[in-house]
């Protein structure tokens, strides 16, 4: 059985944090290499945003990410995307047919590769496999401003798609149920699978260790969010939090730190986006610029560092249809305050594995910030529990589960075949 995975506007080797750079990066990247691991050959497809890059990149044994050069080779707005799409699967098709390679089945990511998927199925005639990862009407429930809005065209592809590919994997059982409220989407089609964490790679580590790595003070109460610079993560929540514990402890003002990982560091303001200026305007308007501190993108294999090293980390996100920083956290024995939304609600036990906190609500969020930071054997219990909850999400059991449905469906497609084009029986 060999994979063609679709990423088309992102590539899984990007580095987070960027404008379309997040979870799904590290689901892409994680789970064809998790099925390399087990015999499945995986061939990941994405648009090339840059000519020096070869074609072809190994990713590990059995995986690899193919490059494309579709439209602009420049990052763009993904919505352009779609004007390139009938080149990217072409590009596709001609890939395929010079390596002389045929694939038992397209597992697509989010909707602009949905949509190339569908294209790709006419010529192949193979199974579809698709994962939103996030949902434009739920982004749009929850947007602030046209500029969050997403588009009545992201809409309907959605909707199209799940009444198209032969099956949806959501990654949690809300998620599912958010697909058949508002989009009409037949559950029974939809297969819940969550998402994964590289146990390996995500583990606890001493604080005072992890901060000398790092160059962190090691005095001071660290409160860490990572993610996308964009309003859905809502780190302004935090930054306000942060404002406000000042107000009832100016005694601890100088040890308490906000560090936000994502967009572009405090040296590169000319290259912030508007979400990341907003945020700017904010720590200074609140008078805690001196201790919000924009660190930029970081690689991956930092993260765990990181996540170690906080005395909180908080994902105030108003969505997440799963949360993968969360579960990373979780796995690094961190003590997480996460929105009561989406999937984060799900994976994180509140008051076992982490506390929640309802959505945009930052006076919640700094109540829940102070139990921790107020009663460490209470931490310690949580920092205990994050450790058992991940856990139970190893990349290793994700892919059993994956590599279950792509043997169902592709079982499937070559009996509706055979059906369609039965044999000449011989007297």
């Amino acid at each position: 059985m060999r994979i063609a995975m679709l990423s088309v506007h992102s590539s899984p080797l990007a580095r987070l944090g960027g404008k379309e750079a997040g979870g799904m990066n590290v689901y892409v990247r994680e789970l064809a290499r998790e099925l390399g691991r087990h015999g499945v050959p995986v061939d990941i497809f994405t648009r090339s945003q840059d000519r020096r890059v070869p074609t072809i990149e190994p990713l590990s044994c059995g995986a690899r990410v193919i490059n494309l050069h579709t439209g602009p080779a420049a990052p763009y707005a993904k919505d352009w995307v779609l004007t390139y799409l009938p080149e990217f699967v072409s590009r596709v098709r001609c890939f395929a047919e010079g390596e002389d390679l045929t694939y038992d089945l397209i597992h697509s990511h989010y909707w602009l590769s949905g949509e190339a998927a569908l294209r790709l199925r006419r010529s192949w005639g193979v199974p579809v496999m698709h994962m939103f990862h996030t949902l434009g009407a739920m982004k749009n429930s929850i947007a602030r401003s046209t500029e969050e809005t997403e588009t009545s065209q992201r809409i309907a592809i959605e909707r199209r798609l799940m009444q198209e590919v032969d099956t949806v994997v959501a990654a949690t059982t809300l998620d599912r149920a958010q697909m058949v409220w508002n989009y009409g989407a037949n559950a029974e089609r939809i297969r819940v699978v969550p998402c994964g964490v590289d146990l390996s790679r995500f583990q606890p580590t001493d604080r005072a260790t992890a901060r000398g790595r790092l160059g962190l003070p090691a005095d001071e109460e660290l409160l860490l969010c990572v993610g996308r610079m964009e309003p859905l993560k809502g780190m302004d929540a935090l930054i306000r939090a942060l404002a406000l514990l000042d107000t009832e402890e100016p005694a601890q003002r100088s040890r308490r730190r906000v560090l936000l990982i994502g967009g572009d560091d405090e040296t590169r303001p000319d290259d912030w986006n508007s979400e990341q200026r907003r945020l700017n305007a904010l720590r200074h308007e609140l008078g805690v610029a001196d201790r919000v501190n924009f660190l930029g993108t970081r690689p991956h294999e930092q993260l765990s560092d990181y996540f170690s090293a906080a005395t909180v980390v908080a994902v105030p996100s108003h969505y997440e249809s799963f949360g993968m920083a969360a579960l990373e956290a979780l796995a690094c024995g961190a003590a997480v305050v996460a929105s009561n939304v989406g999937g984060l609600a799900l994976t994180i036990e509140d008051g076992r594995s982490g506390l929640l906190f309802p959505p945009n609500d930052h006076i919640a969020l700094a109540a829940q910030i102070r139990v921790i930071l107020k009663d460490r054997t209470y931490a310690e219990k949580l920092e205990s529990g994050a450790r058992r909850r991940a856990s139970e999400y190893g990349w290793s059991t994700v892919a059993r589960r994956i590599m279950a449905i792509y043997e169902d469906l592709v079982l499937a497609g070559a009996t509706a075949r055979a059906a369609r084009h039965p044999r000449s029986q011989v007297s």
